[in-house]
């Protein structure tokens, strides 16, 4: 599997020399189905300006995305042309054989894409990246001041900084985290597994290896942040995370880049909260020199189970969705743009400060959507008090190893 590392692409595309052509003359459906953040309603929008009498462009955007898009890519035709997606979801999509390879189309409308954003796996391209993401430390530096203490830069004085907020009443639920039970809290588990030095797998292999130390120790610091979060963490994904944090309840926070923007504007909260609200770099965990975070990509497939004719529509406009004319002054703090004309906004200060500080990429294995599911789905009872660090943990490798036997990863 040939993939191009993230901190190389980001600072190579930053650089591109790429001139983009206008949508040309096509025809055809284009149906995209991705995320619904600030950023990726740009990209749609940018997509429906090829819109014609010739040519249809509709988007579903939403939080539910990768619930949706496997299945809406399965029929014949698909529901979607287009799914957007990062670079552990594009996994699920390929082992699923719902995406196709895109070669014949950049050979025919893509020689000004910038190379480092072609994602090649196994010698084909099977994606357009067009922004880079990662979860960093969001706090309230206002908070901070009146408790005196610096940014936390490691997950214990986090807590301890959360701890002081609480007992000078300032906020009794001082930490957002986006725990929701799935795709979230498995995703809040890799970041501090990996902060924690741990190997998802045995060398060379797909068994799983985290019921360990190490996996028993980012158990423990999960639980001791969700003591400082909203009782009801296990339902809050970012956005009602980001939601927490606009309405004035919390303080600090492990977020996206992708989302500090809508969290740093003057839309959905006071004064008070959005002017204070900050970004910093990722936090390290354990006494370890690893960030406890994730480096992505974000970017855009086109089905296999379309027509040509839609599969180039398709194309050419996600390639205009993702060109140097999105860009404005609305639209630069959206996202890191892997995009020529980007110029970083202060806003997305963290997301450099994660790629700075050597933070890994997301694993972008053919099996390790099948850990993530199994972490998501047997990790809540731990935070909940019903079972032991331990079990819990061997539960998510029994459930992982039923489903890599099952799709024949395993023996």
């Amino acid at each position: 599997m040939l993939l191009r590392k993230l901190t190389l692409a980001v600072t190579l595309a930053l650089s591109a020399n790429a001139v983009y052509a206008s949508c040309g003359d096509i025809s055809g459906t284009v149906s995209i189905v991705g995320n619904e953040f600030p950023a990726i309603h740009t990209v749609a929008k940018g997509a429906t300006e090829c819109a014609t009498d010739k040519v249809t462009v509709v988007s579903n955007l939403t939080a539910d995305h990768q619930k949706i898009n496997l299945p809406g890519m399965q029929g014949d035709p698909a529901e979607y042309t287009s799914a957007i997606i990062a670079n552990s979801s594009i996994i699920a999509l390929m082992n699923e054989d719902v995406i196709r390879p895109l070669d014949d189309l950049v050979a025919k409308h893509g020689a000004d894409i910038p190379k480092n954003n072609l994602i090649s796996i196994d010698g084909k391209v099977m994606a357009v990246a067009f922004m880079a993401n990662s979860q960093h430390l969001v706090y309230r530096k206002d908070v901070l001041e009146e408790i005196g203490v610096e940014p936390p830069a490691t997950y214990e004085e986090f807590l301890a900084a959360a701890q002081m907020i609480r007992d000078k009443g300032i906020m009794e639920n001082p930490v957002g985290g986006a725990y929701k039970s799935g795709w979230n809290l498995a995703q809040e588990f890799v970041n501090m597994y990996i902060g924690h030095g741990g190997e998802f797998y045995k060398p060379g292999t797909a068994e799983v290896s985290i019921n360990n130390a190490q996996g028993v120790a980012s158990l423990e610091m999960m639980k001791s942040l969700t003591e400082f979060m909203n009782p009801d963490f296990l339902t809050h994904d970012s956005n009602a995370t980001g939601a927490e944090m606009e309405a004035g309840n919390v303080a600090l926070m492990n977020m996206w880049g992708s989302r500090t923007g809508a969290l740093m504007d003057e839309e959905g909260s006071e004064e008070v909260v959005y002017s204070n609200i900050t970004v910093s770099g990722p936090m390290t965990v354990g006494g370890g020199s690893m960030p406890a975070t994730t480096l992505w990509w974000d970017g855009w497939t086109v089905a296999k189970n379309t027509s040509d004719e839609n599969a180039e529509a398709t194309f050419v406009a996600m390639k205009n969705g993702t060109s140097p004319g999105i860009l404005n002054d609305e639209t630069m703090g959206e996202a890191v743009w892997m995009i020529e004309g980007y110029k970083p906004a202060p806003v997305n200060a963290g997301v450099f400060a994660t790629i700075k500080a050597g933070a890994k990429p997301y694993p972008m294995l053919p099996y390790h959507g099948l850990l993530h599911t199994a972490l998501g789905d047997n990790l809540s009872d731990f935070l909940q008090g019903k079972e032991s660090a331990e079990q819990a943990l061997a539960d998510v490798e029994a459930a992982y190893t039923t489903a890599a036997k099952e799709k024949g990863f395993l023996n």
